[in-house]
């Protein structure tokens, strides 16, 4: 594969967690559930994918 090949085979799984992770806190939304111990891992996890994905964007650079 070509870096490019790489840099977007990477950046697309990067982007699939991001998005499983902020779709679990868009369903918790639904349900009212914005507080507790489950709605805090879920917004722990959606940002630490954030911020892995913002990491490898910036390392490119």
């Amino acid at each position: 594969m070509t870096s490019v090949d790489d840099f977007r085979l990477k950046s697309h799984e990067l982007l699939v967690e991001l998005d499983a992770a902020t779709a679990e806190m868009m369903k918790l939304i639904c349900a009212h559930q914005m507080t507790g111990t489950i709605w805090e891992e879920a917004v722990r996890l959606q940002h630490e994918a954030y911020e892995r994905w913002v990491e490898y964007l910036n390392e490119r650079v």
